[in-house]
């Protein structure tokens, strides 16, 4: 016979049995220990955590160690990040030894020699200015590496890249505007139009985030602009983007080549895919431009394109070839620090609580396919496959790894 008293016994056993069964896979919530460091050159300006930022992540239980000055580029007191919770460290010591280490840039041969063993860093990776050495030393640290801008949304696309792309589009055009109306640079002309006088061409090579928002920023400004690409789907989704009639066409030269010659300011934004370079100009086409114009090469970090492209910096940012300037600068995010660390801080916040609520960086990669995208080194290992081919280091694959160590 059921009666009342087994029902109430039987409905209390089967809640307890589920209960029980969730807390065997509820992952335990980390408490961390990130240090946040201080650039070490100066052409880099940008901090990974904003002090409010900050603040939210030691109201959740972590504790922050910042760099003294770490965010004085981007006006960010220590006062502002103290003010938060955080306590501010001088000795690089101390916060070398942290589980998470947080940088835009890579860190230096000092500060990896300083390292303790299986630490996670978070910066950029930057690989065309890294050694084989950098990477053979963090193998021998057994840290676990990821390069930031690689790191993939659970839409698939690059939060980083996209985020800072969003600000080179924009601090491209201004810079351009600068040297196109500077007496010596440029040749005078005020960077768009206003009625009864010819507008200034914009021809912009790619049609990626930095394209569209670059483009987006010369038509509010009066400019005609060109935008080419080798895709007619990115073409396509840029015009409908940026909801605006403008002339796109796909990369010939013949093409290009016209637009070039009659171009004020011509914008290099296209990045290489699987290793290969999409397009150069050559210094044929180059030396039929106007005097006087403007060359941004927003890909001058993977290697440019245009011919006559070289490396320069935020301190010495133009040179001339053929009465061309050329503006050259591969971080121009850094140019306007505040507005980037914000960016950059919206990003971290919740990507570090992220990995707490996981219970650690490995039970995040684990479980998050596109954090894993980011991932170069891990515990030693290199992880992707164009460092290995680069350096000549044996690389293996990080699905791989995680199935063999858990």
């Amino acid at each position: 016979m059921v009666t009342e008293q087994s029902i109430s016994n039987f409905s209390l056993s089967s809640q307890l049995i589920p209960k029980e069964e969730k807390l065997a896979f509820m992952p335990k919530k980390a408490s961390l220990t990130i240090a946040l460091l201080k650039e070490n050159d100066d052409t880099e300006r940008r901090v990974c955590l904003s002090p409010e930022a900050v603040g939210l992540l030691v109201q959740n239980g972590h504790t922050l160690l910042v760099e003294r000055g770490a965010g004085l580029a981007s006006h960010y007191q220590d006062v502002d990040y103290s003010n938060e919770g955080a306590q501010i460290v001088e000795d690089k010591e101390i916060l070398l030894k942290a589980g998470i280490l947080l940088k835009v840039s890579a860190l230096n041969n000092q500060e990896i020699k300083s390292l303790t063993k299986n630490q996670t860093i978070l910066t950029t990776l930057q690989l065309l200015s890294r050694d084989k050495n950098y990477f053979a030393q963090l193998i021998e640290h057994r840290a676990t590496a990821l390069a930031f801008e690689k790191i993939k949304d659970n839409t698939g696309s690059y939060p980083i890249i996209r985020s800072m792309g969003e600000i080179v589009g924009n601090s491209s055009l201004h810079i351009a505007a600068k040297y196109l109306a500077h007496h010596k640079y440029g040749n005078g002309s005020m960077l768009g139009g206003i009625p009864g006088l010819k507008p200034t061409e914009v021809v912009i090579i790619g049609a990626g985030t930095v394209s569209e928002n670059a483009a987006r920023a010369a038509i509010g400004m009066g400019a005609i602009v060109k935008v080419f690409d080798n895709s007619v789907y990115r073409l396509r989704r840029l015009q409908g983007n940026i909801q605006s009639k403008i002339f796109t066409s796909v990369l010939q030269p013949k093409n290009l080549g016209e637009a070039l010659c009659t171009a004020d300011v011509v914008l290099g934004a296209m990045r290489k895919r699987k290793g290969i370079p999409p397009f150069l100009v050559p210094t044929s086409i180059i030396q039929k431009m106007k005097k006087g114009a403007i060359i941004i090469d927003v890909s001058i970090d993977q290697g440019g394109l245009f011919e006559t492209s070289r490396l320069t910096s935020h301190s010495e940012p133009i040179y001339q070839e053929f009465g061309i300037t050329h503006y050259c600068v591969p971080n121009i995010a850094s140019g306007v620090p505040r507005t980037a660390s914000q960016a950059l801080s919206n990003f971290f916040m919740p990507f570090i609580l992220q990995i707490a609520e996981e219970g650690g960086v490995d039970q995040l990669l684990r479980r998050d396919e596109g954090v894993r995208s980011g991932v170069y080194l891990y515990n030693g290992v290199i992880t992707d496959k164009e460092i290995g081919e680069t350096f000549d280091l044996t690389y293996r694959d990080i699905e791989l790894l995680l199935a063999m160590l858990h």
